[in-house]
């Protein structure tokens, strides 16, 4: 394995090599995505909806984001961990932003990442100065979705593509390390790709971007009900776990476990 994964290396990588990344909440699912030598795990809000049942990101906490980042921090040894910010811990102002970050990196992220573009910008540039290293976030942002209307592909019209690019050039006028483009028209996503200095991070945003990144249970399958157009599932788990299940309810029932390896027994 590399040395560990530094934001610099980061920024270095844009016009290298693709670089890989996933969303992870957790110590034992990070170990794995360390040891599979990604450039980057996301402790994502997104956690309110595919670990906490919720319909939403907006109800998560920052006490719950910073429970996570320190337990995918126990995981990992090579990866860059970025902590998510989320709702209402940097929209309030200046000062609960730097706080919250500092919060972040205090608990063991090495980054974080926020929404917006030009209405986070002096925001970020304030984190920056303190050195707290920023991945912005535009396009289709969650957070924002009571604002969208829903999760809405972004980039369809002329208007569109220009408050995108607006928001890209004042994200990266603030001093974000990387950008991570979500749900966008492929080609916008390449122009906005072509024309910054800065990584690139696709999800939903087509081939172009200067990188990739997943919800680590989209990729694995384990949620069957949500199936959306940009997920390529790479393995089936929630068809295998649910198999392992039922075998071993079924060995319960019909005594078959435990087995004689599996008890203790005292010697005579």
């Amino acid at each position: 394995m590399e040395e560990k994964m530094t934001v610099p290396k980061i920024v270095s990588l844009k016009g290298k090599r693709k670089i890989v990344s996933v969303t992870a909440y957790d110590y034992l699912f990070a170990r794995i995505v360390d040891e599979a030598g990604f450039d980057f795990i996301l402790v994502g809000d997104s956690v309110g909806t595919t670990y906490q049942g919720l319909n939403s990101t907006i109800p998560v906490t920052m006490e719950e984001m910073l429970y996570h980042t320190r337990i995918v921090r126990r995981g990992v040894k090579y990866s860059l961990v970025v902590g998510d910010m989320p709702f209402l811990s940097y929209q309030t102002s200046i000062e609960d932003a730097i706080r919250n970050a500092g919060l972040f990196l205090k608990n063991g992220a090495d980054a974080v990442k926020l929404e917006g573009g030009i209405q986070v910008r002096d925001i970020i540039k304030k984190m920056v100065s303190f050195g707290i290293p920023v991945m912005g976030h535009v396009g289709l942002t969650p957070q924002s979705l009571n604002l969208m209307g829903g999760y809405k592909i972004q980039g369809k019209s002329e208007a569109s593509i220009k408050r995108l690019k607006d928001d890209v050039e004042a994200l990266v006028e603030a001093g974000v390390f990387a950008i991570v483009l979500e749900g966008i028209y492929e080609d916008v996503a390449k122009e906005i790709t072509e024309s910054v200095p800065i990584p690139t991070i696709g999800i939903g945003a087509g081939v172009h971007c200067d990188g990739q990144i997943l919800v680590i249970t989209d990729l694995l399958g384990l949620d069957p009900t949500f199936t959306p157009k940009f997920v390529k599932k790479y393995r089936d788990l929630h068809k295998e776990v649910l198999s392992a299940l039922t075998e071993f309810k079924e060995d319960i029932l019909n005594e078959k476990f435990p087995e004689e390896g599996h008890s203790f027994k005292r010697k005579e």
